[in-house]
């Protein structure tokens, strides 16, 4: 069984920075791509960026500019580094894995940013 473990969240002022960490529990061999989705309070899960083998990314329009997906030299563990927070960040980040045997979530870590 394939484990995401999410660090990093907490609670910050509008305009300040995160950095979230995802950890998978498997080599980069089996990983196709890694990324974050977020889900606010009373809204849908939605996705926000995504870092493939290549290393090349994409963002949701509504973080781009403001948010760096990234990863380590071993291709197993991503990061989201989250600058100029707006409070409609706030909500539950969950780190993704499309594997070759499937698809990972990790549990989600909360990130709240107050006006």
């Amino acid at each position: 069984q394939v484990q995401l473990v999410e660090s990093g969240g907490g609670s910050v002022q509008a305009g300040g920075s995160l950095r979230l960490s995802c950890a998978a529990s498997v080599s980069s061999i089996s990983i196709n791509t890694m990324g974050w989705s977020r889900q606010a309070p009373g809204k849908q899960r939605e996705w926000v960026a995504t870092i493939r083998r290549s290393g090349s990314t994409d963002y949701a329009q509504s973080v781009r500019g403001r948010f760096t997906i990234a990863r380590n030299n071993a291709g197993n563990t991503a990061y989201l580094q989250m600058d100029s927070l707006k409070p409609e960040d706030t909500g539950v980040y969950y780190c993704t894995a499309n594997l070759i045997s499937g698809i990972a979530w990790g549990q989600g870590i909360q990130v709240t940013v107050s006006s």
